[in-house]
């Protein structure tokens, strides 16, 4: 049997980027004698859940991307502002439906992300 362990984004800006996706998500940086310049694998501090990693390898944004995140939320409206004051713009899309859980945000290098409300 397998598992998703991590999932990994290709940043530009590795600091920054650890930065905001360790609040947006409270993880925390796995210390590491195999940890480098160029890579950072962010853990729940409970252990519970997929890792996040963060990969500086120069790349293209693709729009929209072929795959992202769906972060769920009791309270979307609280969440979406907390991460928008860490650094993530709100992505607005002519298709989102009006009455969609979902509000699509990017990271501060334009990564897109969904804020998931799973109170519906």
């Amino acid at each position: 049997m397998i598992r998703v362990g991590s999932i990994v984004i290709r940043v530009d800006d590795l600091e920054r980027q650890t930065a905001f996706w360790s609040a947006a998500l409270g993880y925390v940086r796995r210390e590491s004698e195999y940890e480098s310049d160029d890579f950072v694998l962010l853990r729940p501090p409970d252990g519970v859940g997929p890792n996040v990693s963060l990969d500086r390898v120069r790349s293209t944004l693709q729009i929209p991307p072929r795959i992202h995140l769906d972060l769920y939320a009791e309270d979307q409206a609280a969440e979406v502002e907390r991460l928008k004051a860490l650094g993530a713009t709100e992505v607005h899309w002519d298709k989102r439906p009006p009455d969609a859980d979902y509000v699509i945000l990017a990271d501060p290098e334009g990564n897109r992300f969904c804020v998931i409300d799973i109170t519906r």
